[in-house]
This record gives structure tokens, C-alpha cells and sequence, in this order.
């Protein structure tokens, strides 16, 4: 979808939510399941279990520096949204794929985990923490993709932000999901390589459909507004 507004990108994804699971809770098929790739100009959010602490800014002071600032309804706590970012807001529902919470955010972290093994990065899991890191076990753990979603009656909303060639420093506005003691990185920081987000955006749709079982780009799937060229 190339680069989207945050607050865009998250009325529609709210629109096609809330028919979804009005669709489900009237006992109708709930339609079409969606994958968004996209990135979005400079963006602050806090989940609904957000600490504002973890902002280091007043909110005057971030949108002064061309920062946008939302409170939203995913999981997890404060975390930066902005250019060089691969994101990925997959609506599905679940109940397709027998996935439950639990295993949803262990398969969107599988996705990344698989991407980034083909630029040769090891990401892993941390205990206790979402998303998908670097350095696991060391003095130097550091976060590559961070994940946050909203589930009801088993569609999703939210999903996965993928730290391609994000400008780090763009971080430092916050405590990253509330972290003091790690740190954040990007693909371009761990291996020097500058791929386009369509590259990895063409890579992580591969995964994201072997990973699920099936096409669903069929019958019950739109990759909605996925770029072609």
C-alpha cells in the first residue's frame, strides 16, 4: 500500500474488523480475510496496557518533531511506527487456520523468524516477551519486529512491524514496548544490506502462506491493495 497515515490505515482496518465480527456473531459467513503490507509516516501508539511513562516526550514535543500520536486497543505497551518499517495487519479469523491466541502471535512471530533467516538473522522468541529479537541470552538482547493485535470472536485486527531500514534513532522518543534495559535494531543494522520493502514484503507474503497451510489468496482471502509491480 506503500506509506499510509497511521490513522488511515486504522479506520479501515477498524471498518473491516467490526463488520467481520458482527458477521460472526449473527452466525454469518464472516467474508474475506485481508492482508495489508505497508509502512507509515512517523507514529507513536500505546496499547490498551500502555504505561504513558514510557513516552519521554509531552505529546506537544512529538508532534512538533512530525510525530503522530494514537491510543489504541491492541495488546503490548508503547512502540514507534514510521519510514523504512515493513507493517503488517493481517485480518483473519482464526478459527480457519485452528489458531488460538496463543499460537496466532507464535505464528506471526514464526513469519518474521522465517523472513529474516533469509538475510541471514537468527531471530528468536524471548520468555515473557512478544515479538521477535536478536542476541537472546546476552548482555546485548535487541528487538527486531514487534507484535501487537486485537482478537474478538476470532478475527484479528493489529499485527506485526518489522524493522527493515528504520532509522533507529527514531526510537529514542520512548521506552520501546517499555523496555529500559534492551535495545532495538533492523535488518540494515545487523547485516549492512538496504532491501526495499517490497522485497520483503513479496518474501513475508511467501511465508505467511506456507506458515497458514493454505492459498488463501482463494476464495476467502483478498491481499488487499498488494502492490504489483
Amino acid at each position: 500500500m506503500g506509506r499510509v497515515p497511521y490513522g488511515e490505515m486504522l479506520q479501515e482496518q477498524r471498518d473491516i474488523f467490526q463488520d467481520r465480527v458482527e458477521f460472526k456473531k449473527a452466525g454469518i459467513h464472516s467474508g474475506e480475510d485481508y492482508l495489508f503490507f505497508l509502512e507509515h509516516t512517523p507514529v507513536i501508539t500505546l496499547g490498551k496496557h500502555a504505561h504513558k511513562t514510557n513516552i519521554l516526550l509531552s505529546k506537544e514535543d512529538l508532534r512538533e518533531r512530525g510525530y503522530d500520536v494514537f491510543e489504541v486497543e491492541r495488546g503490548g505497551d508503547v512502540t514507534y511506527h514510521g519510514p523504512g518499517q515493513l507493517v503488517v495487519y493481517p485480518i483473519l479469523d482464526l478459527e480457519r487456520y485452528k489458531l488460538g491466541v496463543k499460537s496466532y502471535v507464535s505464528f506471526l512471530e514464526e513469519v518474521v523468524i522465517r523472513t529474516i533467516a533469509e538475510y541471514g538473522i537468527i531471530g528468536e522468541r524471548v520468555e515473557g516477551a512478544s515479538g521477535v529479537w536478536i542476541g537472546k541470552g546476552t548482555g546485548n538482547e535487541r528487538k527486531i519486529c514487534a507484535v501487537g493485535v486485537k482478537i474478538s470472536r476470532y478475527i484479528s485486527m493489529h499485527g506485526i512491524s518489522l524493522n527493515v531500514t528504520t532509522p533507529l534513532e527514531a526510537f529514542r522518543v520512548i521506552n520501546p514496548c517499555g523496555f529500559t534495559d534492551k535495545g532495538v535494531t533492523s535488518i540494515e543494522a545487523e547485516t549492512g544490506l538496504k532491501p526495499s520493502l517490497f522485497e520483503v514484503t513479496r518474501k513475508m507474503q511467501r511465508n505467511f502462506l506456507e506458515l497458514l497451510g493454505t492459498e488463501i489468496a482463494g476464495p476467502y482471502c483478498s491481499l488487499a491493495r498488494y502492490p504489483q509491480s
